[in-house]
């Protein structure tokens, strides 16, 4: 792990710089977090009260929402997590095909992110451990070579899950007429932006395996085509959620649970 990936030798990444730099995407979605938060806590918690600006507005009354009984639905949290958060049994009766999509993108890219943080965290551990003494002792799974390997096939299903929402969600925007007539340059960005990383993904993956998404790329680009991948990825799947649409994915999830789920 002296060099994550790099251009050349001249524009190499050591594995603390990637690092510092995960931890910079980290740091201004926490921000980006930080604002949303405001900006939800602005409205009156109550009738003729002020508006609050304090950042625990939001969070206490998503809390007492939560604990009180719903006028529409009053589901158990566990219920409304399952079938409206997981499942989206909302997308689902609107449309079939769009749940496809949907669900598709969000197991696909959910399951790859966790991955990805289990991969991060047991090299960590190898990483510290090593000059603390006690690496050799771990088990056989904690060694990154081993667990990379562990993670090969399921990262593999999982990505063409993704893929499949992905190309789902590029045929409706280029050819169902109501949905590209009504696509702004927005949704444009956010779904460029998802393509690139998921395909970056699969080209990186297939020139250091020298499977058939490596093109017949020489094993030499795998680190900058890696780096390419991991670098757009922290920015735009981390730093740029709290400033994008795709802040739904958590927004919407706190809605339905303020209210109890739905159908």
């Amino acid at each position: 792990m002296e060099y994550f990936a790099g251009v050349s030798d001249a524009l190499r990444l050591t594995f603390v710089q990637v690092m510092i730099m995960a931890n910079l995407s980290i740091g201004i979605f926490i921000i980006g977090m930080y604002m949303n938060l405001k900006k939800w806590g602005m409205g009156s918690t109550g009738y003729g009260q002020e508006p609050s600006g304090s950042i625990l507005a939001f969070p206490k009354m998503l809390a007492y929402q939560m604990s009180e009984h719903a006028h529409v639905h009053n589901q158990s949290i566990i219920a409304t997590l399952v079938l409206d958060v997981l499942f989206q049994r909302r997308i689902l009766r609107r449309s079939p095909v769009r749940w496809f999509m949907h669900f598709t993108i969000f197991v696909g890219w959910m399951a790859l992110f966790v991955m990805s943080m289990l991969m991060f965290l047991v090299e960590m551990i190898h990483m510290i451990g090593e000059p603390l003494g006690y690496a050799h002792s771990l088990p056989e799974f904690m060694v990154p070579v081993v667990f990379r390997e562990i993670l090969a096939v399921p990262n593999d299903i999982f990505s063409y899950i993704l893929l499949t929402g992905v190309i789902i969600a590029i045929y409706r925007r280029l050819f169902v007429a109501k949905l590209r007539e009504a696509t702004i340059a927005y949704d444009s960005i956010l779904l460029i932006g998802l393509t690139v990383i998921t395909i970056s993904g699969f080209i990186a993956d297939g020139i250091r395996t020298g499977r058939f998404w490596g093109f017949g790329l020489p094993v030499e680009w795998a680190p900058p085509s890696s780096l390419f991948h991991v670098v757009i990825s922290l920015l735009f799947c981390i730093a740029y959620i709290p400033f994008s649409k795709y802040i739904h994915m958590i927004a919407i999830p706190l809605a339905l649970l303020a209210n109890k789920g739905g159908e």
